[in-house]
């Protein structure tokens, strides 16, 4: 069985390799880069044969004419041929146009060095021919792979620009020389079929990974992941997911501080993990769990990461909106009780566990930082609360802090560790006094920080806790994990503003993976950001929640949702699988079947 560890790995690949696909730059720099690559290229690509200022105005004339086809054949396909494609808009296709040309005015200047050599100007009409094929393929490739159009726009697509710049011919080849014949009506009656039935014939055997594994075209889980990072679009993703997710019952463990009749601060913990990226599945649910509390009630609302990994990603926002509805119909809280324990926290080898009573309810949080803490197993959850039931205890909540992450990760060894730590933890707040609560709450957020640079829209939410004197301060942060390091400084910085006790906790929101082009697709809490400010914004809410304790009582509430579809283990690991096959297997595709291609062209254009 795989671990939660490995499907992170699984995961990250995937965001990986498809968030490494059109990567461009604004649609400005992309149009002077093709104005630049069209004037170099029509020089480069004349000037070999024609060695002269005639040579020159030539290769301008050429240049700038590609440039203009590009641009209006841009225009035209982005608002005609393919409007209302969710992936291309038009600085997609001018990138695409800057890739192709620049490849055919590569080739080109070969045509046209081999023609100066050779002294023949008919060279250079077959090799800028084969020009014309390779940016065909290269188009007819990036549309059927990544393009919700149908065959006909596709190929009308792919086929308009390269046909328009094929009519300069006719001008230039009164300036080079080179004869115009019917064997080029006879070369591309040959070869635009040759590359369609060919890069069709490589579209079938890459789907075909993709549908041996779970039934689905490899190209549609790209255009999927495409339609949702380039467009925002969440819904052919989940489609996907969806029909790939089993239903399991979902636990959701809620505790409520009442202060004069009022709920004043929520810490909801759901037996679910918040992914797989960006705004797919419930990669955003911590934020809009904590949104809704805080519409109902007024109140702070805190969502920490529960001990659960991505086999656990719900598949859809329907399957959000199942939890959030049960969340605001289960959230009455009748149980209340007066009194709570202090924090006390047990180390264990590399292992870290805090435990409050609150009521009859241990609240739990665990970790192994400074060393990296991951996703943890759902069974050390199960063990945890078993032991609490076995010493009287009505409810355990246990959280996994996911607040460090500094290389890897050896759940195994972790794992035994965190379990002596909150036995033992757990066992000491038990044996402690219960005395009245006092509650405060706040939350901050950061105008400095956005989702590329690791902060989830929830911001930083503080809930304070103070118990015979001791005030423990629960800092939950709407992030992805955190650098090593930044919890002890954080907690450091707490205590000069009296803060006996706490800890840093992560939501692990995926709403901010996806976004950024690095190795893990994200910026963990601390990567990017000014640790000092992030600090100050910690220490406001604090000093805030500090401000407004009150006594309060404690209640407790767990709910079951019935049959929400999770992705699921095996899942996740095939729709990884699928891309990383996928992208091997086109490499060797590539040599097998677009090389012969290559060669027979060339051989045509010979011949003829």
């Amino acid at each position: 069985m795989a671990s939660s560890k490995s499907l992170d790995k699984y995961i990250d690949k995937l965001v990986e390799r498809y968030s490494s696909l059109f990567s461009l730059p604004s649609g400005r720099i992309i149009i002077l880069l093709l104005f630049g690559v069209c004037i170099l290229g029509g020089v480069i690509a004349i000037l070999p044969l024609l060695l002269s200022v005639d040579g020159l105005m030539v290769g301008l004339f050429f240049g700038l004419a590609i440039f203009f086809i590009n641009v209006f054949s841009d225009i035209l396909t982005s608002f005609c041929l393919m409007r209302g494609d969710p992936i291309f808009d038009l600085r997609h296709f001018s990138g695409l146009s800057l890739f192709s040309s620049s490849l055919w005015f590569a080739i080109t200047f070969l045509g046209s060095a081999l023609g100066a050599i050779l002294r023949n100007p008919n060279i250079w009409v077959k090799v800028f021919l084969l020009g014309f094929c390779a940016a065909l393929i290269l188009r007819l490739l990036t549309f059927s792979s990544s393009s919700f159009a149908g065959q006909a726009r596709v190929f009308l697509s792919s086929l308009f620009q390269p046909l328009l710049c094929l009519f300069l011919m006719y001008p230039l080849h009164y300036a080079i020389g080179f004869s115009l014949n019917p064997s080029i009506i006879v070369f591309l009656l040959i070869c635009v079929p040759s590359v369609i039935l060919m890069v069709s014939f490589f579209v079938f055997l890459l789907n075909r990974v993709g549908e041996k594994m779970l039934g689905i075209p490899s190209f549609s889980l790209l255009k999927a992941f495409l339609a949702n990072w380039m467009a925002d679009l969440t819904e052919p993703f989940e489609v996907i997911l969806e029909n790939l997710g089993s239903e399991r019952d979902i636990k959701i463990s809620m505790l409520a501080f009442n202060s004069r009749g009022k709920i004043k601060a929520i810490i909801v913990v759901p037996s679910l993990h918040p992914g797989p990226f960006k705004n797919i599945g419930s990669s955003l649910l911590p934020s809009m769990i904590q949104n809704a509390l805080e519409k109902k009630f007024s109140c702070t609302v805190s969502v920490p990461h529960a001990l659960y990994g991505h086999d656990f990603d719900l598949s859809s926002q329907l399957q959000n909106q199942k939890i959030l509805n049960a969340i605001l119909e289960g959230s009455k809280f009748s149980h209340v009780e007066s009194n709570g324990t202090k924090f006390v926290r047990i180390r264990r080898g590399e292992a870290s566990a805090s435990c409050q009573l609150l009521g009859n309810c241990a609240f739990l949080t665990l970790t192994v930082a400074p060393k990296t803490t991951e996703d943890l197993p759902q069974e050390l959850d199960f063990t945890i609360s078993e032991e609490a039931k076995k010493r009287g205890l009505h409810e355990a909540v246990v959280v996994n802090s996911h607040n460090s992450i500094n290389g890897s990760f050896d759940l195994e060894k972790a794992n035994d560790y965190l379990k002596k730590a909150a036995t033992e933890s757990l066992a000491e707040a038990l044996a402690s006094k219960h005395v009245p609560l006092e509650i405060g709450a706040a939350n901050v957020i950061p105008k400095d920080f956005s989702v590329e640079d690791g902060m989830g829209p929830g911001g930083i939410s503080v809930i304070v806790v103070r118990a015979s004197k001791q005030t423990a301060a629960y800092v939950t942060i709407d992030g992805n994990n955190m650098v090593s390091g930044l919890r002890e400084n954080i907690l450091s910085a707490l205590m000069e503003i009296g803060v006996d006790e706490g800890e840093i906790l992560t939501t692990d929101t995926h709403a901010v993976t996806g976004l950024v082009l690095t190795r893990r697709g994200y910026h963990p809490v601390g990567e990017v950001m000014d640790h000092a400010k992030l600090i100050e914004y910690v220490k406001e809410a604090t000093i805030k929640a500090i401000e407004n304790l009150e006594p309060a009582e404690v209640s407790w509430q767990a709910i079951s949702v019935p049959n929400v579809k999770v992705i699921g283990r095996k899942q996740i690991e095939k729709l990884s699988l699928i891309a990383e096959d996928s992208y091997q297997r086109a490499k060797k595709l590539a040599v097998l079947l677009l090389v012969p291609l290559g060669v027979f062209l060339t051989l045509l254009s010979i011949v003829l």
